[in-house]
């Protein structure tokens, strides 16, 4: 019996764009965040076009967006229950393995972070700065983000699109959703219909709190031993 699978989004025409091809493979029924599927059923999935990741010309263009995304969500307020995501593509490389994707996703968020510090901006109250720390967060522009990667190379399923991207999703978003109540049924029925798409749950996955999200940014599989190569920057 062969494992469903999502359709494939190989990059083949110029007229096809990559933004157009990541919302299809969002709607996929195979698919299975439902958090993303309910994003897509708002029009609330806000995708943004850069160059190669690696191109420091997309740092600063990248930081914008995800400084107008945060100020966004954060005037929504604790009523605002639509779930966002700010998904940053990137038109190449498309043949990048595991490591060497998770490499340039660190490269990448460092140089925002970087950034974000010599723009004189603080790191977001209420998450730790320590990315080997469980209550960590990404933050930038004084926004708290946790990230998901996705690329060509991935194993995983549901991370394996055929460019790579970087998904922005509000920390603040999941506290109200937890808040609510929806988190854990979201979570429950997203691990549920990934078993049913790859045959197994993703090695890296662990409940807030109990494991360093930075764990699961790349979706490479790692080891115990493993240290992420973020560094906070101190705005002293």
């Amino acid at each position: 019996m062969t494992s469903p699978h999502l359709s494939q989004q190989q990059p083949t025409r110029a007229d096809d764009g990559i933004t157009a091809r990541f919302l299809s493979f969002i709607a996929d029924p195979a698919f299975p965040c439902v958090g993303s599927k309910a994003a897509l059923a708002r029009d609330a999935i806000e995708p943004h076009e850069f160059g190669r990741l690696g191109d420091r010309a997309n740092d600063a263009p990248l930081l914008d967006v995800l400084a107008r995304f945060g100020a966004r969500d954060d005037a929504g307020g604790e009523g605002d229950t639509t779930v966002r995501s700010c998904v940053a593509l990137f038109d190449g490389p498309c043949d990048t393995d595991e490591r060497r994707f998770e490499a340039m996703l660190w490269s990448q968020l460092q140089r925002l972070h970087d950034l974000d510090v010599r723009r004189g901006r603080r790191w977001a109250a209420g998450v730790s700065r320590d990315p080997d720390d469980p209550r960590f967060s990404l933050t930038l522009a004084g926004h708290p983000y946790f990230v998901i990667g996705l690329h060509p190379g991935a194993s995983r399923i549901a991370r394996r699109f055929a460019w790579p991207a970087l998904v922005f999703n509000s920390h603040r978003q999941f506290d109200r959703l937890r808040a609510d109540g929806r988190y854990a049924k979201m979570q429950a029925a997203t691990r549920a219909r990934d078993m049913t798409l790859q045959g197994s749950l993703n090695p890296n996955l662990a409940d807030f709190g109990s494991a360093a999200e930075t764990r699961q940014y790349s979706g490479r599989a790692v080891g115990p031993d493993w240290k992420c190569p973020f560094h906070p920057r101190s705005t002293e």
